[in-house]
């Protein structure tokens, strides 16, 4: 099937970059399970080696950057592989503004490896509208919504104040995926995805992606891609594909669920704050106590499972005080709003009233 790139987003999750195999019309893309290919001619054949390019590779390249609206899709071994890659672009001295609240992960990469050569980071609150951009910052880097606090940015406008002042403006959109937000449509630069979460969906799979429409930007990506060699194999490219094909209707029940679960919560005197931004699976609330009864609340859910990670079809509870988010400094996490009893929740697609029952399970466990 030839599919226009102006099709709706559940047909371009099926068939973007997916024709039928040529030499046998396979419907289903195939793994192509090899690390080189035969040459005709030494030095004039597009397919050299698998670090490069794979077929099964492109075509998830192709598929996640139809998604987004993009021309051009990277992928990568792992979400953080691909926050990597951007940040190779830039040169020691370069300034980088960046969400407060970011994943632990994005954090501790930007803190612990990237300022030791040279990069220079702040940390600003990116729903602020009164958000300012340095003259001279080569790089905004945004999660709309944030991991954990779920605050969400007017795009658009730092799009705007980033092209201003010269910067690139990147947008993690794991959370939101291209059904809920198309960020490059907004006027970010690039996109980035942990291909884990909801894109694959099933926690069978860790990888990442960077899509964007800039060719520039583009060619200076996959000399990284292929230089660094952080390339996700063909079986994984190959399990992401299948999920990206329920993309759309997983999206809606995890929405129906979490929105469901965000109102229950909200209406209960043991919580002290519920944040949901309205669409996508992710819940995170302020449970009315210590961390012991954070502790206890987190060990007693039995459908909700107590893992990091997120975006699969089951159910995950964790405490990014002392799991996602434990490589940010304690007095960092307070100032930006992380406590302790700050519970995040990875809503499902399982039946409602066994969430709630679950959660409800918990509560009376923390009350002790």
């Amino acid at each position: 099937m030839s599919t226009d790139a102006k099709a709706g987003l559940s047909t371009l999750a099926i068939h973007a970059g997916q024709p039928p195999e040529q030499v046998t019309g396979a419907v289903m893309t195939p793994v192509f399970q090899t690390s080189t290919y035969a040459q005709p001619h030494p030095g004039a054949w597009p397919w050299e080696y698998s670090r490069t390019h794979n077929p099964t590779r492109t075509a998830l390249q192709d598929c996640i950057a139809a998604l987004e609206g993009g021309s051009h899709g990277l992928c990568f071994s792992s979400g953080m592989a691909a926050i990597d890659t951007v940040l190779r672009t830039l040169s020691p001295g370069d300034h980088v503004l960046c969400g407060d609240d970011v994943y632990g992960g994005t954090y501790r990469l930007f803190t612990k490896v990237y300022a030791r050569f040279g990069l220079r980071f702040t940390f600003v609150d990116m729903s602020d509208p009164d958000l300012q951009v340095p003259p001279g910052t080569k790089l905004v880097w945004c999660e709309s919504p944030t991991n954990p606090l779920l605050k969400t940015t007017d795009l658009a406008a730092v799009a705007q104040k980033a092209r201003a002042a010269g910067a690139m403006f990147v947008v993690d959109n794991t959370f939101a995926t291209p059904i809920y937000q198309r960020p490059l449509s907004l006027g970010a630069t690039a996109v980035v995805h942990s291909t884990t979460k909801y894109l694959n969906g099933h926690s069978d799979v860790v990888g990442g992606v960077i899509v964007t429409s800039d060719a520039d930007l583009a060619e200076r990506l996959a000399f990284l891609q292929n230089a660094v060699g952080a390339v996700p194999g063909p079986w994984d490219s190959f399990l992401t594909l299948r999920g990206l094909k329920t993309l759309a209707v997983r999206m809606q029940r995890h929405t129906e669920n979490a929105t469901a679960i965000a109102q229950w919560l909200s209406g209960r005197s043991d919580v002290a704050k519920v944040r949901y931004p309205g669409f996508s699976g992710m819940v995170s609330f302020d449970l009315a106590g210590d961390l012991d009864a954070a502790v206890r609340f987190v060990k007693a859910t039995r459908v909700f499972t107590l893992a990091e990670s997120l975006g699969g079809v089951e159910s995950l509870i964790e405490l990014p005080a002392i799991m996602t988010h434990a490589s940010v400094p304690p007095q960092v996490r307070a100032e930006i709003g992380i406590a302790d009893g700050l519970i995040r929740l990875s809503c499902g697609i399982e039946d409602l009233s066994d969430l709630q029952a679950d959660l409800e399970r918990a509560f009376a466990a923390a009350a002790g």
